[in-house]
């Protein structure tokens, strides 16, 4: 044969076999178990369809008795993992504040870097981020606006910073299901877009508040409009539930990270070891004291060691250091929390199949009848706002969300005004907490707190008022579709957004503001720049010089991630930075007698 390959080599298919490869794989039906399925005409959001139903009708009384039995025993393991996903979360943030509260403190010490806004906001992400609670971000927040450390308008970029920090627990939640496409695409399209709507509405609000201190200001005419008492502290449902099981793991002090701004001394550990005295009742924790109160330090030398009464948890009375504690309990409770989040997912996947999992998702995603449909939204930020309310953290409410997604449970359209009403909630959480301060911080407490909740309503009328300017949907599920296809850019976004670009902007901040402008003013020019020129490439191409009507002039790992890909994919062979796409229609083409037939050897 003249034409037969030397060696007997099989050649690579063409990119018209893999043509054919997709429009067999659509007619044999089997689109939903390939990886990348949307990108083959599928609806990542949709659920597979009931099979064999009507066989329901004839199974006898001890099959349906083992179903019942079957089904009970899913909800409590499914309740069970909530509950422990949840102590994990806690449990999580207890170790984020070990590792990082003294590094917090230092951080909000130099006053000459949160003078500046851009500075503030990033120092509001990094302290977020290292201690995985806004509360205790708050608080720190308070208590240096009320020793006079800092003003209320150096403030506002740190409660901006706050607000951008929280939805990072969403993202680390969203990573546990990477290990299937299409619910890593729902899951991260989810965490995605708070991250999304907290930056777009930071980008709009900095400037205008650099400018015209319009939040600080809006706070003060609503304290003048108020006569201010102090209350009493907010229900928390959610804490009740899980101290049982988390201060028998560890106990923290949080007024020691708060001791260690507004003052120098930095080096009493934050593990609380003595939880009362003799001839009093001993306290389990410091929550009873309020969110922004300063609590009786426990681990004072003030009473003799006989007359202390040691706390009940693993680490009551140890000599390990913060550190290590924090790394221990970091290991453990990113293992629980993975572990509880698979076995979430499982039994979603389990109980929400076919019918069910349609009705439910119906009843979820279900919208008021015409011409009242545009009120579904606003019901569901309400519902957002009081289930925050009701748990007491927005962290614990988002993350949550993120595996219902990832299931298909809840659509995206839905999920985005859930999340907006998650920041109205914990907002309000901390309006209520602030009344419960003492006097000399009541006003200042409130005022940040009202500053904080202004900016999340502000976002919701940037953001959502406009169906037009819902921008946050369409980007998050553009970067949905980019992280299903490249699972590593979900790992690249995290860091990035959440990390290395907060380090930089720090970094050029301690070299001052002109160096700051110098550098990061070009460099966002030329990224809003970029962005212009690709909308105008897809809409309107005819505006631009024919050089810039296409990026192929370009290099090709400057307009591509396919090189980078493939460096990533050298580097970490794993399914979960793998792309299956297109492995899964190379190994088709050898097995498919139509493309072997087509194939000219």
């Amino acid at each position: 044969m003249p034409n037969s390959l030397a060696g007997g080599q099989v050649p690579n298919p063409t990119l018209d076999a893999f043509d054919l490869v997709d429009r067999s794989l659509r007619n044999a039906g089997t689109s939903g178990s390939i990886p990348g399925s949307e990108e083959r005409g599928t609806d990542p959001w949709t659920f597979s369809p009931l099979k064999n139903t009507d066989q329901m009708k004839e199974v006898g009384m001890a099959s349906r008795l083992r179903r019942v039995v079957s089904s009970f025993l899913k909800a409590c393991g499914l309740l069970g993992s909530l509950y422990f996903f949840i102590c994990s979360l806690d449990i999580l943030s207890s170790a984020f504040q070990l590792l990082g509260s003294k590094m917090a403190g230092d951080i909000f010490k130099d006053n000459v870097v949160l003078s500046n806004p851009v500075s503030g906001l990033v120092i509001g992400v990094l302290v977020t981020v290292l201690v995985q609670s806004s509360s205790t971000s708050s608080s720190i927040v308070v208590s240096m606006v009320a020793s006079k450390l800092l003003t209320v308008q150096v403030s506002v970029p740190i409660i901006m910073g706050v607000n951008v920090g929280t939805s990072i627990t969403s993202t680390l939640v969203s990573m546990a299901q990477s290990g299937d496409r299409d619910e890593f695409q729902r899951a991260f399209s989810g965490s995605a877009v708070h991250g999304i709507f907290n930056w777009l509405t930071v980008l709009v609000l900095l400037p205008l508040e650099s400018a015209t201190a319009a939040l600080e200001r809006l706070s003060e005419l609503a304290l003048g409009a108020a006569s201010l008492q102090p209350g009493q502290q907010a229900p928390d449902i959610l804490k009740a539930l899980t101290r049982p099981f988390t201060h028998l793991i560890i106990q923290l002090d949080s007024s020691v990270i708060t001791s260690g701004v507004t003052s120098n001394t930095t080096n009493s550990s934050l593990i609380k070891h003595w939880c009362g005295f003799r001839g009093e009742t001993p306290q389990g924790s410091s929550e009873g004291c309020g969110l922004f109160n300063s609590c009786t330090e426990r681990n004072s030398s003030a009473y003799p060691e006989e007359d202390r009464l040691l706390c009940h948890h693993l680490f009551a009375g140890s000599k390990l250091t913060d550190l290590a504690v924090g790394f221990i309990l970091l290991a453990g409770s990113l293992l629980v929390l993975c572990v509880c989040l698979v076995l979430i997912v499982k039994l979603l996947n389990s109980v929400l199949k076919g019918r069910i999992a349609q009705a439910v998702k119906t009843v979820i995603n279900a919208d008021f009848p015409f011409p009242f449909g545009w009120l579904s939204g606003y019901l569901a930020i309400l519902v957002g706002a009081g289930l925050t309310f009701l748990l007491q953290s927005s962290s614990v409410f988002t993350a949550a969300i993120v595996p219902l997604m990832g299931v298909g449970v809840i659509d995206l359209e839905r999920a985005y005004p859930l999340f907006l009403g998650s920041n109205i909630g914990t907002t309000t959480t901390a309006l209520l907490a602030a009344l419960a301060s003492p006097a000399d911080m009541l006003i200042f407490a409130v005022q940040v707190a009202l500053i904080h909740f202004f900016f999340n309503l502000a976002g919701i009328l940037l953001w959502y008022l406009v169906p037009v300017l819902r921008l946050p949907i369409p980007l998050a599920k553009r970067f949905g579709n980019l992280t299903a296809q490249y699972r590593w850019v979900a790992i690249v976004y995290l860091l990035f957004t959440f990390l290395l670009l907060p380090l930089a902007a720090f970094g050029l901040s301690l070299a001052g503001g002109v160096v700051l402008a110098a550098v990061g003013g070009p460099l966002v020019g030329l990224v809003l720049l970029i962005i212009l020129v690709n909308v105008l490439q897809q809409h309107r191409p005819s505006w631009l010089p024919r050089c810039l009507q296409s990026w192929a002039w370009l290099p090709l790992w400057l307009h591509s991630l396919e090189p980078w890909d493939r460096l990533v994919t050298a580097c970490c062979p794993c399914r979960a930075c793998s792309n299956s796409h297109m492995s899964s229609k190379v190994a088709h083409c050898y097995e498919n007698p139509q493309v072997i037939a087509s194939q000219q050897l």
